[in-house]
């Protein structure tokens, strides 16, 4: 047998400048210990440990039984798109025409479509410090440059209307939010969201505003970006507050003079969503399950009061009360462990000493990450108590 070598083949320049998701990473590591016998609470990866209701698992059957698994329209189902305006209607108060949704294969097609269309090559886009890491990667991936804003607890960790007014240039071209956050669980303030827009929109710019965990608010309802005019870009999800992670749906509401583009470009790019997801999706918003729904953010509300008193009872400091989603970002500079202040090594320190995954905040940006850690709860209240024991035990010893 002849062996032919090849020379390695050149990758784009792009790929370079994507970090490595480090919570994927983490994960990797965690579940390698888990096969070799140890016993992991994982608080690292953001997904909810409850699963789609049943009503839903069942419309995936009845779905599947029917044989409706072809090709849908690029924007989706007209079934799923209406029952999407009508939830906005019941829920936030918000009128939206069918027409502007956007059915995508998760809220990642959805920033990626979002990006591709209004990102330019060089383009800057204003994001706060910490964030989202994929966001960053989706303006990078658009040959577009993240501008990423140091963000504090004064402003609970978000992005102002200050920002945006001393550090536009002629080379932004809008700004990527999310309300709630990740890594940090704290929402926009209603005033403050406004005078964003006001201040992106006065300048030619556009607003994507990330409305994932809206559905895990834990305060007033909250007030969606679609209330600010038809200009703004939203990207919500089915993984979240609907519990349908690995179903890969989501979607976007764009201004109606950009419905034919993102058609374009979306059946270029992803033909069309998971037909069998958008017909199982239609059951979310049956009065029933979103009662469930409603049961569910009760208790993860339950779960963040007592694990952020918990985390400050271990030496950690939670600046800012995460209003939503199921994260903590927490300063860990204050434990009593040699590696205090070291998010990366410390978080090492905790998976293999207390079998206990949290997140480094190198994950989220440039801004303090050795100084932070993210948490999410997502996962059953005695684990959550169990792992604060072991990592009581971790930084006494």
């Amino acid at each position: 047998m002849t062996t032919v070598t090849h020379p390695l083949l050149r990758l784009a320049a792009r790929v370079d400048a994507i970090q490595p998701f480090y919570v994927m990473e983490l994960a990797k590591e965690a579940e390698q210990l888990k096969h070799a016998g140890r016993d992991i609470i994982d608080m690292g990866i953001g997904e909810p440990d409850f699963t789609a209701p049943e009503a839903v698992v069942e419309a995936a059957a009845s779905a599947l039984r029917r044989g409706v698994t072809q090709y849908t329209s690029a924007l989706g189902i007209r079934p799923l798109r209406e029952a999407i305006a009508q939830h906005y209607a019941d829920a936030w108060g918000v009128e939206v025409d069918p027409a502007r949704i956007v059915v995508t294969a998760g809220a990642s097609a959805a920033l990626l479509l979002a990006c591709v269309a209004l990102v330019d090559r060089d383009d800057e886009v204003l994001m706060p410090d910490p964030c989202y890491p994929c966001n960053r990667h989706f303006v990078t991936a658009a040959e577009g440059k993240p501008v990423l804003v140091p963000s504090g607890p004064a402003q609970r960790f978000q992005l102002t209307a200050g920002d945006v007014e001393r550090l536009w240039t002629d080379r932004t071209r809008g700004v990527l939010l999310a309300s709630p956050s990740n890594p940090t669980g704290t929402s926009i303030d209603a005033d403050e969201l406004r005078r964003i827009v006001d201040a992106v929109r006065a300048r030619g710019g556009f607003t994507i505003v990330d409305e994932i965990y809206q559905g895990l608010s834990y305060g007033e309802r909250p007030v969606s970006a679609l209330s600010l005019g038809d200009d703004v870009v939203t990207v919500n999800s089915f993984s979240k507050y609907f519990h349908m992670t690995g179903w890969r749906l989501g979607w976007l509401v764009v201004p109606p003079t950009l419905i034919d583009a993102f058609e374009k470009l979306a059946q270029n790019l992803f033909i069309c969503p998971s037909a069998l997801a958008q017909y199982a999706a239609l059951a979310c918003f049956e009065p029933a399950t979103l009662a469930i729904y409603g049961t569910r953010r009760l208790e993860f509300m339950r779960r963040r009061d007592f694990i952020v008193p918990a985390l400050e009872s271990l030496g950690f400091k939670v600046p800012v009360m995460p209003d939503g989603a199921f994260y903590v970002y927490a300063d860990c500079s204050g434990v009593t462990h040699p590696a205090a202040g070291n998010s990366a090594e410390l978080t090492k320190a905790m998976l293999h000493q207390a079998g206990v995954v949290l997140v480094p905040g190198m994950d989220f940006g440039t801004h303090a990450p050795r100084q932070h850690v993210r948490l999410s709860y997502a996962t059953a209240l005695p684990k959550l108590e169990e792992a604060v024991e072991r990592l009581r035990g971790l930084f006494s010893a």
